[in-house]
């Protein structure tokens, strides 16, 4: 395990971004065990360190020699663009451009003319982009920044690459499954999202590490995180636990 994995796989139990509890729901309506909030990482250290992660990630993986632009969706994924940005300048020499999106078009001021859709205006004709995020549940945020970054560039005649897509924490789960009437069928596998993501668009993806080595990490270390609201080392029973679901909803 690379150190800088090891050095996230810490802040996340020292802040409290990675915790265990009872009753957890996510966003899909499926049950979880853990949860993963990168709104804890709220102070300028914790947010270059943040960005140090993606910095390494994508230095480490040769990713960043094919990036002219780093774009994160707002608004979390804004915060991890600027670190990444400045993380890679500061650690690396590389000094490249970042963006975020508007919820809505700006249509007043310096861009009444074209609604930019975006905040900076770094688009240019050839630009190759690359996404990053906090997690993924489902993919939707990723194919509404997707289709932004497409009309953006299309509104100008710019022809822009998007040359990947790279989150902090992998869940590593399969999609939710839902029945005739909407509600979440529990226990079932969905599909893999990363594989429909990279088959729909084309696009790479990468993640700065996935949930598993982190917990076995934690686990394997007794690095104490928030379980049911204390402080303590992974036990049994929550190893347990967390091997059960991702053994349920977890992707090979």
């Amino acid at each position: 395990m690379e150190e800088y994995k090891k050095r996230l796989s810490s802040i996340l139990a020292e802040t409290g971004a990675l915790f265990f509890d009872r009753d957890l729901i996510l966003k899909d309506g499926r049950p979880t065990p853990y949860f993963v909030n990168l709104g804890k990482f709220n102070t300028g250290r914790l947010l270059l360190e943040l960005g140090s992660f993606f910095a390494e990630m994508l230095v480490s993986r040769s990713i960043v020699d094919k990036i002219d632009i780093i774009v994160g969706p707002s608004y979390k994924g804004s915060a991890i663009a600027s670190a990444t940005a400045a993380a890679l300048f500061h650690y690396h020499g590389y000094d490249l451009l970042f963006d975020y999106d508007r919820k809505e078009a700006k249509k007043h001021g310096e861009r009444s003319s074209s609604a930019a859709l975006f905040v900076n205006s770094t688009f240019f004709d050839g630009c190759r982009v690359f996404i990053v995020d906090d997690v993924i549940t489902s993919m939707e945020t990723k194919y509404e920044l997707i289709e932004k970054i497409d009309k953006e560039s299309n509104s100008h005649g710019f022809n822009c690459e998007i040359t990947g897509l790279g989150i902090a924490v992998d869940r590593e789960q399969t999609t939710v499954v839902y029945d005739k009437e909407g509600n979440v069928i529990l226990n079932k596998k969905g599909s893999n999202p990363i594989a429909e993501f990279a088959s729909r668009t084309g696009i790479s993806f990468f993640s700065v590490v996935g949930i598993r080595e982190i917990v076995e990490h934690l686990y394997t270390n007794n690095i104490p995180l928030f379980i049911s609201g204390q402080k303590r080392a992974i036990d049994k029973e929550t190893r347990e636990e967390f091997d059960k679901y991702m053994e349920t909803y977890g992707r090979e």
